[in-house]
């Protein structure tokens, strides 16, 4: 008779375990920019989302780049 131990059983779920919440996808982020609510106080980012909203394909698309990074990294950017 085989019995896992807590540990063991703790262990092997650590290996397997998928992620719970799937990276964002482009789609998901371009409607959350949409969302975005003009005329509100700044955030700790100091970024209004004016700027976000101006923004083109190409900043939308960097920006996205810069929190999957930080998504699959599970830290920020070193400056």
């Amino acid at each position: 008779m085989n019995i896992l131990g807590v540990n063991d059983v703790r262990q092997r779920e650590l290996r397997t375990a998928e992620p719970l919440v799937p990276e964002p996808s482009v789609l998901e982020f371009e409607l959350v920019i949409e969302k975005l609510k003009c005329h509100k106080s700044l955030g700790i980012d100091h970024i209004p989302a004016e700027l976000i909203n101006a923004g083109c394909r190409t900043i939308h698309s960097e920006l996205h780049k810069l929190i999957i990074s930080v998504w699959n990294k599970d830290k920020l950017p070193e400056k």
